[in-house]
């Protein structure tokens, strides 16, 4: 087992040294009863940003051009790093986040699976989408020249830890598995909620650098709670893209600080969503209350942290309606309170509940004990498509076990409703196929507002894969095109790059004509296997 709690330091770890943090003091808490834990972390200061980014740009091209098969090596070290923490990482994070053994165990393997998932990716190569086209010198009017092209990283990628997902949409999660892969340094922002976890991370990422004998400035983690951390990580020159999971507030301001720029870079930002249910009348009729009980645990798991949480449903009124409202109802007043990862999601959780007072809707609350400091209780808030429409705070996310529910008095009611919604993650509907035949039109809708339909499920639950969309249009993320999540999320580190007429010898490996690496290319238009 390689380092345990007790090794922790509370150190900024940049460039292969250790440094001590020189701005104000914070520590992890836990999660359960809000006491302190050691050690204590600090903001990085300037020079501490400087030097972490710095190092990262000089290093950026060479690793760029890096052998595919070095970072896949080292991806593959860190995943075995993880995985040798055993019960020193499970603890720590439990201790941190609140969040029971089982699933931080399984979050422990979709990381490490994730970073194996990108080892393969790169070493098998045709993620680079290489095209070639050839010369025809005796063009007539004008000869065309000999026309290469591949994807190629962007350089140094911030990343920014989420607070939901301590292991895999932090230190060492998707965008810093993916961004590696690229060939691009990685700079990560801990996030102050876990800090031992992300220090224990960091560690092995550090480590398993040096294994591979690759310079250790190619990664670097620094330590925050203010905004300023993460202000001046995104404005510093050698960086080139960000990643951040987070709030939407958090997300677009990185955003704007990066269009500001006097360079704009791109930040690839998943912001959260309500993820809407329609629920289409046959199924209504002949599902209400599975359908609601259904939801009701979704909407409860992980105390409604994960982005893809249900947190809007709406049907036509009619058969099946009270027994899916009276499901909703009594599941979630009667489900218990549980723990948030940190005392800071249940303040907002309490916030956003209480700007939606003195709307019209009617909140039914679980009379659950909250005894935990961070406990959040989940609740179902009822009103109708009016409100819903004329009242856009309805239809933006409630970060907890929230449910919005909405009934609708017609089949154009429905469709009003579904048209005033903004992007999402996710939409599921509920409903047979004649249910998706006589609703064409909302399927439709729904279609240009999220990343992901999903038909007679939930949306909680996001399979690593590459068919797998986790995005979604604005607000639920800054880039539609792109997912955060499998293999293609490589896709948002890189550029293409168009060698001209260029020497066969220096072309890479991956544009020559002998095709060494044996990838997927397409030649003057034609898709030609390895």
């Amino acid at each position: 087992m390689s380092g345990g709690a007790s090794d922790l330091t509370g150190k900024h770890l940049v460039a292969g040294d250790e440094l001590s943090p020189t701005g104000a003091l914070f520590g992890g808490i836990n999660a359960l009863t809000g006491e302190h834990l050691g050690p204590d972390y600090g903001e990085a200061d300037a020079a501490t940003i400087g030097r972490a980014c710095s190092a990262a740009g000089e290093l950026a091209p060479m690793f760029a051009a890096s052998e595919p098969a070095m970072r896949a090596k080292l991806l593959r070290a860190i995943a075995d790093g993880i995985l040798d923490l055993e019960d020193t990482l499970v603890e720590r994070v439990m201790t941190e986040t609140a969040l029971p053994r089982a699933r931080v165990e399984a979050e422990r393997g979709r990381t490490v699976n994730q970073l194996r998932l990108f080892a393969g990716l790169v070493e098998e190569g045709s993620w680079v989408d290489a095209h070639i086209d050839h010369s025809v010198p005796d063009r007539a009017p004008v000869p065309k020249p000999d026309l290469r092209r591949m994807l190629v990283g962007l350089g140094p990628v911030v990343v920014f830890g989420a607070s939901n997902f301590p292991l895999a949409y932090s230190v060492a999660g998707g965008d810093t598995a993916s961004a590696l892969a690229a060939g691009c340094p990685v700079i990560v922002k801990a996030h102050p909620a876990h800090p031992g976890t992300s220090e224990l991370i960091g560690r092995v990422i550090k480590n398993a650098l040096a294994a591979a004998g690759l310079p250790a400035g190619l990664f670097a983690l620094v330590h925050g709670r203010t905004h300023d951390v993460g202000s001046e990580l995104v404005k510093h020159p050698a960086v080139k893209a960000v990643g951040f999971t987070g709030s939407h507030q958090g997300g677009r301001a990185l955003f704007d600080l990066a269009a500001a720029r006097p360079e704009p870079i791109p930040v690839f930002a998943e912001m959260g969503s309500m993820n809407p249910v329609v629920v289409l009348p046959r199924a209504l009729a002949e599902r209400g209350e599975a359908i609601g009980e259904q939801l009701v645990g979704s909407a409860v798991l992980a105390s409604g942290q994960f982005c893809t949480s249900p947190g809007l449903v709406l049907w036509i009124d009619g058969a099946g309606s009270e027994a899916l409202l009276a499901k909703l109802r009594t599941g979630l007043t009667a489900a218990p309170s549980g723990p948030t990862v940190h005392p800071t999601i249940r303040t907002g959780y309490e916030r956003t509940l209480t700007e939606l007072e003195g709307l019209p809707l009617e909140a039914h609350v679980s009379t659950a004990p909250t005894e935990s400091p961070t406990a959040v209780c989940p609740r179902l808030l009822t009103t109708d498509a009016t409100a819903l429409q004329d009242n856009p705070r309805l239809r933006t996310e409630i970060y907890g076990p929230a449910v919005v529910a909405v009934r609708c008095r017609d089949a154009a009611e429905l469709l009003a409703s579904v048209k005033s919604l903004t992007g999402h993650l996710t939409a599921t509907v509920q409903g047979d196929l004649q249910d998706l035949r006589d609703h064409a039109d909302v399927v439709a809708v729904l279609r240009d507002r999220v990343g992901r339909l999903i038909q007679n499920g939930v949306p909680t639950g996001v399979e690593v894969c590459s068919a797998m969309v986790h995005g979604g249009p604005y607000p639920a993320a800054t880039d539609v095109r792109f997912s955060a999540v499998g293999p293609t999320a490589i896709q948002r580190w890189a550029r293409p790059v168009c060698w001209q007429d260029w020497a066969a010898e220096l072309l890479p490996a991956e544009l020559r004509e002998d095709n060494p690496r044996g990838i997927r290319r397409t030649i003057d238009g034609e898709l030609v296997s390895g």
